[in-house]
């Protein structure tokens, strides 16, 4: 189906998604303009409804993409099936441009990266002596590294945007986590069309 002329909208969750995914599309799709999508902070997953609604509301061919945590899906689900899309349980998103992370966008890069990976992306941010405080605390300290990684990544809003778009940046190509692989697939796939439309 031919798009009228625009980005394609990519909905994200909030503005570590958006970090991270900028720096994974800088990487996985280098020859996709910057122009060609825009990156959406929802403010939140309960948001993507209203998201949907403006989108087709203004043009209502514009291609949508977007990335959610897999204990949120079936919000994404119910959003699309305000649109009139079916789109069952949430097992099927990927087929209407949404794709889920595991636990988390975090849980996704951490795993991808592993520990010592990410270990050594602390030590060159400037935080790992504030991991090592963080991981000798009583109710951490007994935690798998994975753990304590992922609750260090989210627990201040300012590193969590830090620490996703630098653990993104650092993976190679072929290190990128699934959903966000695929994610960047599509929009190159969907930008093509766009470009010879």
């Amino acid at each position: 189906m031919r798009a009228e002329a625009g980005p394609v909208l990519v909905l994200l969750e909030g503005p570590s998604d958006v970090a991270a995914l900028g720096a994974v599309l800088g990487r996985c799709a280098p020859r996709v303009p910057r122009t060609a999508y825009r990156l959406v902070d929802m403010g939140g997953v309960t948001n993507t409804a209203a998201h949907l609604r403006a989108a087709r509301a203004d043009r209502p061919s514009w291609p949508v993409l977007g990335l959610c945590d897999e204990a949120e899906s079936w919000v994404v689900a119910r959003a699309l099936q305000q649109q009139g899309v079916e789109a069952g349980d949430g097992a099927d998103l990927a087929q209407h441009g949404f794709f889920v992370c595991r636990r988390d966008l975090e849980e996704e890069l951490i795993r991808a990266l592993g520990v010592e990976g990410c270990l050594l992306l602390l030590e060159r941010a400037g935080l790992g002596h504030r991991f090592r405080s963080f991981s000798r605390q009583r109710v951490w300290a007994d935690r798998p590294v994975r753990e304590r990684l992922h609750r260090f990544a989210g627990v201040a809003s300012g590193r969590k945007i830090l620490l996703a778009r630098q653990m993104a940046a650092a993976l190679p190509a072929e290190s990128v986590p699934p959903p966000l692989a695929a994610l960047a697939r599509s929009l190159q796939e969907l930008a093509g069309e766009r470009t010879r439309s």
